[in-house]
C-alpha cells in the first residue's frame, strides 16, 4: 500500500463501486443501522405514495429530493469505503497458494518436502530460499536474508530478516531476494497478517467505536423528540385553521419535509463516513488498525511513551568534538582517531573518520599499502585499534585504555579524565585514543537528537499531551538527552517491569497512554497500554499485543498516529456542530410556510424573502441533500489538524462551523429559491 494515493473522486473504478453501492444500501435492513437515515428512507416512502395516490407534482419532487437525501448518505458510506475495498482487492491479488518447502528436521540443510501452503499448519518449520515467496506468517528461527516486503508495506527498499532478535518476524506473500532462512510458522492458512488485513481494511466489516455510538444514540434521540413535535403539529395545525377560520391544515409532505429538514440529518448521513475515512487515513500512513476503537482511543490519548534511540535520536552515537590532552594538538587527536577507525563498520567509527575529514581535511589512507594490521574490538579488551610501521593506535572507553596504559607503565592525564566526566555528564560518550602508549585525547560521541522533534513535542504539549521518553541509558544521559529534545518526562534505565509499571501509573490517574514496540520484552506494556503500536518488522509477541501495525516500523510514526485520530474527532465534531447549526435557516423557511397562511405574523420569520411556500419547503429540502454531497470530501479529507487545546478548539468550531453552519443555509436556500424561479 503505497503513501502515495489517488484522490477518491478521482478515481473512476471507485466512483463506479460506490455508485452500486449506494443502491444497494436501499436495503432497509443497512437503514435500519442508522436511526437518522432512516427516518428519512421512511418519509421518502410515505411522500412516494401521496404523490401517486394525489398526482400532486409538489408531492413528486419532495419525494424525489428525500430519494436523493438517502443516496447522497449511502453515496458518503460507500465512497468511504471504496479505497478500503480497492487496498483488500490489491492484496488478494498479493495472497497465493505457493509450494512451500517443509524441512524434516527443524535446521538449514535437512531433507525438505514440496507442500501447498494451504496444509501448512502451526508449527511447521519450512526453508525459504532466494527468489521463493514466504508462503505463510512466521518466525526465524534460523539465518539471516534481504526480504522484498513491497507488497505489504509499499516501500521498495528490502529489509533483513534474521533469527534471535526483533527482526524475526516474516509475512506470507513477501518474497526473499538473498540467502535463506528457516522458518517456523505461527499462523494457520486464512488467519494469516495478509488475510487480516484484508478483513480489517474493508470498510463494510468496521465495528462502530463507542464514541460514535454514543453520538448515534444522541442523534436518535434529538430525531425522536422532533418527530413526536412534528407528529402534535397535524392536529394543531387543523385547531389552528378551524379557530382562524382561513387558511388549510399542514399536509403530511409539508410535515415530512419539516421533519427531514429539523433532524441532524447531515451529520447523520456523513457519520459513518467519517469513521471509516479515520481508518483509510492510517492505511495511508501504511498503519493498520485492528479496530476502529483503536483509532479512535488515538484521538483520546494524552500521554506517549516514546524509545529515546531511533525515535528521538537517529539512533547511533556520533563523533562530535575531539579534545586534546596536554601538549597535543586537536589536529593531531583527529589523525589518531581517524587511523584507529578505519577499521571500524559502526556507524560511530565511520562518523569518527567522517568528522576529521571535515573538520581537519584528513583524508583516507590506503592503509594496506602500508602494511597495517588492524586490531578489531573485542569484548575483552573492549578497544580497538590498528598496528603499523611499529606504531600502536588505539582507541576504546576510559577504563580499557586506562587498564591498557598501565600494562605498559603509563597513566591517563588527569585532564583527560575530567574531560571525559564533562562529556558524561552533558549526556555523551567518551572514547580515549592513544598512540604509541601515550594518550592523546578524547572523542566526544552524542546521541544525536532529530531535527525538528522539539518543535513536535512543543505541539504536542498545546495540545494537552504530555510526552515521556524511554531509555536504557544512565539517569545522567536520559536527562541530558531529555532536556535537549524537550520531553516532559524521561524513564531512564528503564525495564519490562519498569514499563509496565509507568502505563498503570498514569493510567491510575486517568490518562490514556500510547507507546511503541517492536520486541518480545515490549509485549506487557503494550498490552497494558491504550493505543499500543507495535512494529511490522518486530517479533509476533509485540504485533499480537499491538492494536496497531505500523507497516514501515518507524516508531516515529506514534505522533502521526495520534494526529490521525485526533484529526477524526475533531471532524467529527466540527460536522456534527455544522449540522445542528445549519437546521436554524430551515425554521425560517419552512415555518412560515405551514403556517403563514393561518398566522400572517409568521411571515416575519421569512427573512430570505422566499417566493412562494412550495419553492420554501423545496428550497430547504434541496439544500438538505446537496449539503452532504458537498461535506463528503471534508468528511473523507479531514478537518486540518492544528494543535490547540480544548477551549481553544471549541472556540475555533463554534467560530468556523457553528457560525459558518447557521450563514451557509441561508445563503444555500435563497440561491436554489431564485433558481427555482426561473421554471
Amino acid at each position: 500500500m503505497s503513501k502515495k494515493h489517488q484522490s477518491l473522486f478521482a478515481n473512476p473504478e471507485i466512483l463506479r463501486g460506490a455508485v452500486m453501492d449506494s443502491l444497494r444500501k436501499f436495503h432497509p435492513r443497512h437503514q435500519l443501522k442508522n436511526p437518522v437515515m432512516f427516518v428519512v428512507f421512511v418519509g421518502s416512502i410515505l411522500t412516494t405514495g401521496i404523490a401517486i395516490k394525489d398526482l400532486s407534482s409538489f408531492s413528486a419532487w419532495i419525494a424525489l429530493w428525500l430519494w436523493f437525501t438517502v443516496l447522497f448518505g449511502n453515496f458518503a458510506e460507500a465512497i468511504a469505503e471504496g479505497r478500503g475495498k480497492a487496498q483488500a482487492d490489491t492484496l488478494r491479488k498479493s495472497r497465493s497458494n505457493v509450494m512451500a518447502k517443509k524441512l524434516s528436521v527443524p535446521q538449514y540443510g535437512a531433507s525438505f518436502v514440496a507442500t501447498s501452503s494451504a496444509a501448512l499448519v502451526r508449527g511447521d518449520v519450512l526453508l525459504v530460499e532466494a527468489g521463493d515467496f514466504i508462503p505463510i506468517d512466521g518466525e526465524v528461527i534460523e539465518g539471516a536474508a534481504t526480504v522484498d516486503e513491497s507488497a505489504i508495506t509499499g516501500e521498495s527498499a528490502p529489509v533483513i530478516r534474521e533469527s534471535g532478535g526483533d527482526r524475526s518476524s516474516v509475512t506470507g506473500g513477501t518474497r526473499v531476494l538473498s540467502d535463506w532462512l528457516v522458518i517456523r510458522v505461527t499462523s494457520m492458512p486464512g488467519e494469516t497478517f495478509l488475510d487480516r488485513m484484508i478483513g480489517l481494511v474493508e470498510g463494510a466489516t468496521r465495528q462502530k467505536t463507542p464514541n460514535e455510538i454514543a453520538l448515534t444514540i444522541l442523534l436518535a434521540s434529538l430525531t425522536i423528540v422532533f418527530l413526536l413535535a412534528t407528529v402534535t403539529l397535524q392536529p394543531f395545525s387543523a385547531f389552528a385553521v378551524s379557530e382562524a377560520g382561513k387558511g388549510a391544515p399542514a399536509t403530511v409532505t409539508v410535515l415530512v419535509a419539516l421533519l427531514v429538514c429539523l433532524i441532524p440529518t447531515t451529520i447523520g448521513a456523513l457519520l459513518s463516513s467519517i469513521g471509516i475515512a479515520g481508518m483509510d487515513r492510517m492505511l495511508q500512513a501504511n498503519v493498520i488498525a485492528m479496530s476502529g476503537r483503536a483509532v479512535e482511543a488515538a484521538g483520546d490519548v494524552d500521554v506517549l511513551l516514546l524509545d529515546k534511540t531511533g525515535t528521538i535520536t537517529l539512533g547511533n552515537r556520533q563523533a562530535v568534538a575531539f579534545l586534546a590532552a596536554p601538549g597535543v594538538t586537536e589536529a593531531e587527536v583527529a589523525d589518531v582517531a581517524q587511523l584507529a577507525s578505519l577499521a571500524d563498520e559502526t556507524p560511530e567509527g565511520r562518523s569518527v573518520v567522517v568528522l576529521a575529514k571535515e573538520k581537519y581535511g584528513l583524508r583516507e589512507r590506503d592503509l594496506h599499502a602500508l602494511g597495517a594490521h588492524f586490531v578489531p574490538f573485542s569484548a575483552k579488551t573492549r578497544m580497538s585499534g590498528v598496528d603499523l610501521n611499529g606504531r600502536e593506535v588505539r582507541k576504546g572507553s576510559i577504563d580499557a585504555i586506562s587498564a591498557y596504559l598501565k600494562a605498559r607503565g603509563g597513566e591517563v592525564p588527569v585532564e583527560m579524565i575530567r574531560s571525559a566526566e564533562e562529556i558524561a555528564r552533558g549526556g555523551g560518550t567518551p572514547l580515549m585514543v592513544t598512540s604509541d602508549g601515550r594518550a592523546v585525547g578524547v572523542i566526544h560521541l552524542k546521541d544525536i537528537v532529530k531535527g525538528g522533534i522539539k518543535e513536535r513535542f512543543g505541539e504536542l504539549r498545546a495540545a494537552g499531551i504530555r510526552t515521556i521518553m524511554i531509555t536504557g541509558d544512565n539517569p545522567l544521559t536520559a536527562a541530558a538527552i531529555a532536556a535537549e529534545a524537550g520531553v516532559d518526562e524521561f524513564l531512564a534505565e528503564a525495564t519490562p517491569e519498569r514499563k509496565l509499571l509507568l502505563i498503570r501509573e498514569k493510567q491510575g490517574e486517568g490518562r490514556l497512554v500510547a507507546m511503541t514496540g517492536d520486541g518480545t520484552n515490549d509485549a506487557p506494556a503494550l498490552a497494558q497500554a491504550d493505543v499500543a503500536v507495535a512494529m511490522n518488522s518486530g517479533t509476533q509477541a509485540a504485533k499480537e499485543a499491538g492494536n496497531l501495525i505500523d507497516l514501515d516500523s518507524n516508531p516515529t510514526k506514534l505522533i502521526e498516529i495520534v494526529q490521525i485520530g485526533k484529526q477524526m474527532l475533531i471532524t467529527r465534531g466540527a460536522l456534527t456542530t455544522f449540522s445542528v447549526s445549519n437546521d436554524v435557516a430551515k425554521y425560517f423557511a419552512i415555518l412560515p410556510a405551514a403556517f403563514a397562511v393561518t398566522y400572517p405574523e409568521l411571515n416575519a420569520l421569512n427573512v430570505m424573502g422566499l417566493r412562494t411556500p412550495e419553492s420554501a419547503i423545496l428550497s430547504a429540502v434541496i439544500f438538505n441533500a446537496l449539503i452532504i454531497v458537498v461535506l463528503i470530501p471534508l468528511a473523507l479529507k479531514g478537518v486540518q489538524y492544528r494543535p490547540l487545546g480544548a477551549a481553544a478548539l471549541l472556540q475555533r468550531h463554534i467560530l468556523l462551523y457553528g457560525v459558518g453552519g447557521l450563514i451557509v443555509p441561508f445563503v444555500g436556500i435563497k440561491a436554489i429559491d431564485l433558481f427555482l424561479g426561473l421554471f
